[in-house]
């Protein structure tokens, strides 16, 4: 049987998810930062670069972010069947 470390299945797995977590970890980071951004808008004033900010910050986290999730179900619905199946 093979194990975790020369399973080039499992090696990707892992990979992937990293990736995921990263994804995740930057797409919302991105919605954070336009949240911000736009509650400072609210405070002072919305000019025409901070509005164009927040609009990129929440394209680039929405295009970030919504692989990311995907992914990370693909991932974790794996790992369980392979655990329901009894290969791991």
């Amino acid at each position: 049987m093979m194990t975790a470390v020369s399973d080039p299945v499992l090696e990707r797995r892992i990979r992937i998810a990293k990736l995921v977590k990263a994804g995740k970890r930057v797409g919302y980071s991105l919605f954070l930062l336009a949240m911000i951004l736009f509650f400072i808008g609210v405070a002072a004033s919305f000019s025409s670069a901070l509005t164009n900010v927040i609009v990129a910050a929440l394209v680039i986290g929405s295009l970030v972010l919504a692989p990311a999730i995907v992914m990370g179900y693909a991932v974790r619905s794996a790992h369980r069947e392979d655990h329901e199946m009894g290969r791991l």
